[in-house]
């Protein structure tokens, strides 16, 4: 082959790549209201509103798919490609994910029932209290274990939390208070009937994107959220979703 023909083969080559269509992303959530859930089929949920806002400004094509936390979780771990949503972002974590966000920021905290009449202002409290059931895939379960809490109960999921407190079997319960009075509902109580405690951490939610997904792609979708924060496309998406959300807390989110 003479120097020409090499030359415009790697030409055609470079230009047949360079109409290739990105890769479509794959980004998981989980049931988890009200951040994200199945309506009518199809995700919704405060959190997804976000994320289809950000696919519709970045113009890359996505699919959102609802799948356990773990199977999202092990999927984002090893996929190009690919994001997990909404992610708490912890120092245990940090390193296993590219970052966009915050998307929502809310506290984890200790409940007790109103008519308990507990006082729980530490940890150390905590450990006098009996059995403290957390799903076991939960930051806050990663958080607590490290505390080397030693009646800490891992359970498999929020519903399985929640019953145990709704029967009395456990005496508190720990939870992100954006996604208390969903979960609280599912089991026919109300945010009325608990007393809260200490926040055991703030817990700002991110988009964790694999680690295997290009660089670029990641600071686009932060660009655009940074757009959203200061164009007030976020802030109207969360007062859509939490219309009772705490105005200080929303500021610091969208300062």
């Amino acid at each position: 082959m003479n120097l020409k023909c090499l030359v415009a083969g790697l030409l055609l080559i470079c230009s047949l790549g360079a109409h290739l269509p990105a890769a479509e992303l794959r980004l998981y959530t989980e049931d988890h209201r009200p951040l994200s859930y199945l309506q009518d089929g199809k995700p919704s949920g405060m959190a997804v509103a976000v994320v289809e806002e950000l696919i519709r400004r970045t113009g890359d094509t996505a699919h959102i798919e609802l799948v356990p936390w773990t199977r999202g979780y092990h999927q984002v771990r090893h996929q190009a490609d690919s994001a997990l949503f909404s992610t708490v972002r912890t120092a245990q974590r940090e390193a296993q994910f590219q970052w966009v966000g915050p998307i929502a920021r809310g506290y984890t905290r200790f409940y007790t029932r109103k008519d308990a009449g507990l006082r729980v202002a530490s940890l150390d409290d905590v450990r006098q209290l009996g059995t403290l059931a957390v799903p076991s895939q939960w930051y806050s379960y990663e958080i607590l274990r490290q505390q080397k809490l030693e009646n800490l109960y891992g359970v498999s999921t929020p519903r399985d939390m929640l019953r145990m407190f709704r029967h009395g079997r456990v005496r508190l319960l720990l939870v992100n208070n954006l996604t208390l009075d969903a979960l609280l509902a599912e089991q026919g109580m109300h945010a009325g009937q608990l007393q809260a405690q200490f926040d055991l951490m703030p817990s700002d939610s991110y988009i964790a994107f694999s680690l295997h997904t290009d660089a670029a792609l990641v600071a686009r979708w932060q660009r655009a959220l940074e757009d959203m924060r200061h164009d007030g496309g976020l802030g109207r998406i969360h007062r859509h979703w939490f219309p009772d959300a705490d105005e200080s807390m929303l500021a610091d989110l969208l300062r």
